[in-house]
């Protein structure tokens, strides 16, 4: 079986996070870059099920600028067997919709049997892709998943829903996304470090995807003005001298909350 998982660099959740007021893109000098949390948490998946499963052939794969390579590799140190990397000039800013569909060409090119990936990254936290790959790639998707089990020719698991909990399943070859709730990811050790400096590593463009950003048939989102986010002020505070009950009252009614 062919795994792909799809994973990202992002901004460190623990730094800054700050938007270019030039570019209106994310200022990724602002704060570390690492690989999403939620990625390789997907990736574990894949690999606790080829632990199980000799043969097994994980592969990760992801859209980031030439010099995510090292993040990108990290995958191959947790134990991937290869890695797929897009890089194009022509990517920077791509919305949700380029994005799915440079996605959706790459998996095509490197084949799969199942493909896994975060419900939502944290940086964009769009939670959108993953459908418009399925929906691109014309294959069932089993999303947010809590628990997967992958068996022969179908893949399953559950997702939770209002007041419980639903069980999904769906027939390979498929889309799956997954939730916080899997466990955590594996750390790199030594070994697995040395062997992803030999592991195959592939890099490719828009060109060997035959896909042009600029397509004027394709429908593609357009940031027209960015401005900072103003920052905090003190809020209304109220002191109970005998009419706190009508203050609060008249303030709720100023500002529409009741």
């Amino acid at each position: 079986m062919k795994i792909v998982v799809l994973v990202k660099e992002v901004p460190d959740t623990y730094g800054d996070r700050k938007l270019s007021l030039e570019t209106g893109l994310a200022d990724r000098g602002a704060s570390d870059s690492v690989l999403d949390e939620i990625g390789e948490r997907s990736l574990e998946v894949a690999l606790s099920f080829a632990d199980k499963n000799p043969g097994t052939d994980v592969v990760v794969l992801s859209m980031t600028p030439a010099s995510a390579a090292a993040t990108v590799r990290k995958g191959l140190a947790m134990g991937a067997a290869s890695a797929v990397q897009v890089v194009d000039e022509g990517l920077v800013g791509a919305d949700t919709g380029l994005t799915a569909q440079v996605l959706a060409a790459a998996l095509q090119r490197t084949g799969f049997d199942l493909v896994i990936t975060g419900n939502q990254s944290t940086d964009g936290a769009g939670g959108v892709v993953p459908a418009m790959i399925a929906e691109l790639l014309d294959l069932p998707l089993a999303s947010s998943l809590n628990t997967v089990e992958i068996g022969e020719g179908e893949v399953s698991g559950e997702r939770a829903v209002e007041g419980g909990s639903m069980r999904v399943s769906a027939p390979l070859p498929a889309v799956i996304s997954i939730t916080e709730r899997l466990p955590d990811a594996r750390f790199p050790n030594f070994k697995g470090i040395m062997a992803a400096k030999k592991k195959p590593f592939e890099t490719i463009s828009l060109t060997d995807l035959g896909i042009d950003p600029m397509d004027p048939a394709a429908a593609r989102s357009i940031m027209l003005t960015v401005s900072e986010k103003p920052p905090r002020t003190a809020g209304v505070k109220i002191v109970d001298e005998g009419d706190a009950g009508t203050k609060l009252a008249d303030f709720l009614a100023e500002n529409r909350l009741v």
